[in-house]
């Protein structure tokens, strides 16, 4: 024999059989398999609906009014599930209904191929306990309809059946004597509430007390014909289901047929769908809900055979769509054994793909036949659309010209920056303030606010897909088109007085043209150096992912940061010129004029959103004791103040 390979045992190896806890099994699965004890009441409402669907197979012909109907009784506390259906037999109440794992409703739709039967592992009865001290299950056959039984157990462990009377007609009643710490479940308002939910696409009414309305009366468009407005229909729909928003519009989910037939197997069995193919139909629609690239208001509840199986599959839609709410149902979703959630196989991942191109084609349907409510959808999710954009190319093309962009005068399409700008887009890279929202006003043009959600990329390939110029302000090819070199280069003294004037430390002093000619400087920060100053923050480890740290510092690298601000001084102003010919004339006022342009700078610079270089007391005071040095050049008597600062030198 080779070591350590296995070997199949001999007649002669002391083989043992697995012992089971039964006790400790039926308690890990009524209690700890599923998440909230509400689960208990969908798992019987729907063997109850499972029951009228096996009746309708087994006896066709037969006479049946399918029913379910809940009561609550607070004062016994206990609640009871009654249903027309088939009913139970003695053996099948051993067989199916006392077997843990054995469910008569699989066989059946194996056996038949019926789509229509839910249950699939037989451990929904097991749901019960984990609410309930005790069942008693009361049932008549339509096979025996002259023969009663009842079984009776508590805990799930052992149980008892005993004869009783037949019931008036076949079906079976489940009576819960419910725990203390779920004597809530016993009130017929919160039965409807929870029931209205579970059950709105069961075919089978479904009553609660003495209601003659069931909680399931709501009209489901994608499955009944709708005489007159299809798009109402849907509306009333999703205005009755919706929990958390209104909507704003709805649209449909078809199914998807792929490259071949995705009929399912008759045995019931999931297979891998046909190219894509999926069988789910619902409606999505719009939340009248204000959202934001970073909000998830995704709301998706899946129904598997009508009955609600994920309260919240959010995963199932576009992570970019945290604004789309919605229902759908399908028969080939594979559920996990808690009925509480779906596996993530072919059929699902097909459906996330049906999803994305339902949303897509329902945005587009709306801004075609509905341009009212298109235009409070781009309000309403404006920010969120940006980002969404950007994931799918047909989403870009759709709202390239019409989603806001936020700028500094307010939010404009693409399209309207672009005309503003004479051709060019406009977008700044920080988030203004001080010199530069200054610079942006004057410049008489809208300036997109890049430091926004999804702004900078989404106008970026905007740019790219209109063939027009991208000017991106606080970058260094940015400046470069915003700040002109000047026509002659400073001489270096005259440079390096300026900068020693003017510049404080961590700023470049740059001497450049731009306009209006009337602003003397510009301080603007460097974004990279902000950048890498944020990222070499001791905190930054906790805070930004490993791998996006990488990049970052890697982004970074090209610049040591030790140039935090570059401070462009504009020779075409006549102060800045008026300032230069007085240092050139060894004025003893140049030194005066300097100071006061820096305080102005430190001013400025205090009003943006960042720390300001430089003290701002002293920069106020400079103000003062620049004045009154330069008044009190003036000679006096002087009849009036001159028109400008070159008179002025003049006149003195």
């Amino acid at each position: 024999m080779s070591e350590g390979v296995p070997t199949e045992p001999t007649p002669t190896d002391d083989v043992r059989t697995t012992e089971v806890d039964l006790g400790g099994l039926v308690n890990v699965l009524a209690t700890h398999l599923y998440s909230t004890p509400l689960v208990a009441l969908r798992e019987l409402v729907q063997n109850a609906h499972d029951s009228h669907t096996r009746r309708l197979l087994e006896d066709p012909d037969g006479e049946h009014r399918p029913r379910i109907r809940v009561r609550a009784d607070a004062a016994r506390r206990t609640v009871a599930i009654e249903d027309t259906g088939a009913g139970l037999t003695e053996p099948e109440i051993h067989a199916y209904l006392a077997t843990v794992g054995t469910g008569y409703t699989r066989m059946l739709r194996e056996l038949t191929g019926n789509q229509e039967l839910i249950g699939a592992f037989g451990l929904g009865f097991l749901s019960a306990f984990s609410v309930a001290d005790e069942v008693t299950v009361t049932t008549t056959s339509h096979r025996e309809p002259g023969l009663g039984h009842r079984y009776r157990s508590r805990g799930g462990e052992q149980y008892r059946v005993d004869p009783v009377p037949a019931r008036p007609e076949p079906g079976t009643v489940v009576e819960l004597a419910l725990k203390a710490e779920h004597a809530h479940l016993a009130d017929e308002h919160a039965l409807r509430e929870v029931l209205g939910r579970y059950c709105v696409l069961l075919p089978v009414p479904v009553h609660v007390g003495d209601d003659e309305r069931p909680v399931n009366a709501v009209q489901v468009p994608w499955r009944q014909r709708v005489e007159g407005d299809q798009h109402a229909a849907r509306m009333r729909f999703a205005t009755a289901f919706g929990r958390r928003f209104e909507p704003l519009t709805a649209f449909p989910v078809l199914p998807v047929q792929g490259d071949a037939a995705a009929d399912g197997p008759a045995d019931g069995t999931a297979e891998a769908p046909a190219a894509g193919a999926t069988d789910a139909v619902g409606l999505l629609w719009v939340q009248d809900g204000g959202s934001y690239g970073s909000s998830d208001n995704r709301d998706l509840a899946v129904y598997l055979r009508g009955m609600l199986l994920a309260e919240d599959a959010r995963d199932l839609l576009p992570s970019w769509a945290g604004f789309i709410g919605g229902v759908i149902e399908s028969s080939r979703l594979t559920p996990t054994a808690s009925r509480e959630d779906l596996q993530r196989d072919e059929h699902y991942r097909a459906l996330q793909r049906a999803l994305a191109d339902a949303v897509v084609d329902g945005l587009y349907e709306t801004a075609r036949l509905r341009p009212a409510v298109w235009r409070r959808i781009l309000t309403r999710h404006g920010q969120e659309l940006l980002g969404a954009a950007l994931c799918d190319d047909r989403l870009f093309t759709l709202l390239a010209d019409d989603v806001p962009v936020p700028t500094s005068q307010g939010d404009l399409t693409a399209g309207g920056l672009r005309a503003a700008g004479g051709g060019a887009v406009h977008v700044a890279l920080g988030s203004g303030g001080g010199f530069e929202e200054m610079l942006y006003r004057v410049m008489r043009v809208p300036i997109a606010r890049g430091d926004r959600y999804a702004v900078l990329p989404f106008l970026r390939r905007y740019a790219q897909l209109r063939g027009c110029r991208l000017v991106e302000l606080g970058s260094e090819q940015g400046n470069r088109e915003l700040f002109r070199d000047p026509e002659r280069p400073l001489p270096p003294e005259e440079a390096a007085w300026l900068a020693g004037a003017l510049a404080d430390q961590g700023e470049q002093l740059v001497p450049a043209r731009f306009d209006p000619p009337g602003l003397p400087l510009v301080l603007v920060p460097d974004r990279e150096a902000e950048l890498k100053a944020r990222i070499e923050d001791d905190q930054a480890d906790a805070r930004i992912p490993s791998a996006a740290l990488r990049l970052a510092r890697a982004f970074t690298a090209r610049t040591d940061g030790a140039v935090k601000a570059r401070l462009y001084l504009n020779l075409d102003c006549p102060a800045v010129r008026d300032l230069l010919a007085a240092y050139r004339a060894g004025h003893t006022g140049s030194a005066t004029a300097a100071g006061l342009l820096r305080s102005l700078k430190v001013i400025m610079a205090a009003a943006s959103t960042g720390p300001a270089e430089g003290d701002l007391g002293a920069a106020l005071a400079g103000i003062g004791t620049a004045v009154s040095a330069l008044t009190a050049a003036v000679p006096a008597g002087l009849p009036d103040v001159p028109d400008s600062p070159g008179a002025l030198r003049d006149e003195v």
